[in-house]
């Protein structure tokens, strides 16, 4: 397409006008400049659109029909670089979060954004600590929400919250107070790696105890859960994730001597990310949301 904006916005204010000199004082242009543009208008149509008559320009019968089939082209894209530049509550953001975070905050959170703010699209998407910072880098999500800490330079991080992890098991027989290597030798089930739980739970443990008996990793939280209720083994896992399970007694919280695991909840940009209005706006709104859930 040969046609430019400029040359439809041009066009549209001669006709308004009339007079080239009028044009050019109010788009603070050359006059040349103006007649240049019609000129450059009228070879890429292949004929005329204007009447020269008493040095004024005057439609001609393709300059009607043209200036009919722009004029509301040329509103509408005008309305929507207006409704950009000047909207907050307008647009789509592509969030990314740990599989923590998309469990048991993020549905509360784009509920009630969405309902405040129905104009505005927000894509989810879900993975762990590593792929959401992956996505991140890579461009496929605007902001993060992940667990634990991030070492990369391309990232920038904020912490808006803290968790406790906690180890739990169905077994009824875990009613004593336990070290964390008493335990080692029993059957664990873990999240898999590149996860922000498991790489915290096992950095904190490792002067506690020289190994861990791993037989099941898991990539989702509630598949572990589901393990936990069906066999006599142990997790260590976000309280939030089983606060319900626990106050239904269907999963116990294990006590374990001088255990004191938790960790930052972070929001993540790229540092190279343009901070958009909505942008702003919605990351504002996450970050008093999960500090809300959380003191709850």
């Amino acid at each position: 397409m040969k046609l430019t904006l400029r040359q439809m916005e041009i066009f549209l204010n001669v006709v308004k006008s009339g007079h080239l000199t009028n044009v050019a004082k109010e788009m603070s242009l050359s006059q040349s400049a103006i007649s240049m543009s019609i000129k450059e208008l009228e070879n890429i149509l292949g004929r005329p659109v204007f009447d020269r008559i008493n040095k004024k320009l005057i439609l001609n019968e393709l300059g009607r029909a043209f200036h009919k089939e722009i004029s509301p082209i040329f509103k509408k894209l005008s309305d929507i670089e207006y409704e950009f530049k000047n909207s907050i509550n307008r647009g789509i953001i592509r969030v990314g979060a740990s599989t923590t975070i998309v469990d048991y905050l993020m549905p509360s959170i784009i509920c009630k954004y969405m309902n405040n703010y129905p104009d505005v699209q927000i894509s989810l998407k879900e993975g762990n600590s590593k792929e959401i910072i992956n996505m991140i880098k890579d461009g496929n999500i605007d902001i993060g929400f992940i667990e634990g800490m991030v070492l990369d330079a391309e990232i920038i991080s904020e912490k808006i919250g803290v968790d406790e992890l906690i180890v739990v098991s169905a077994d009824p027989s875990l009613t004593q107070s336990y070290f964390i290597d008493s335990l080692a030798s029993r059957r664990w089930v873990l999240r898999e790696e590149g996860s922000g739980t498991r790489e915290i739970f096992l950095d904190y443990i490792k002067e506690k105890t020289e190994s861990l008996n791993i037989f099941l990793e898991l990539g989702h939280t509630e598949s572990i859960k589901s393990i936990l209720s069906n066999h006599h083994c142990l997790t260590c896992i976000s309280k939030i994730a089983v606060q319900h399970e626990i106050a239904e007694g269907k999963l116990r919280q294990v006590n374990i001597r001088n255990f004191k695991c938790k960790r930052n909840f972070l929001m993540i940009y790229h540092k190279d990310k343009y901070h958009s209005g909505l942008f702003e706006k919605f990351s504002y709104f996450s970050k008093q949301m999960i500090a809300q859930m959380l003191d709850k």
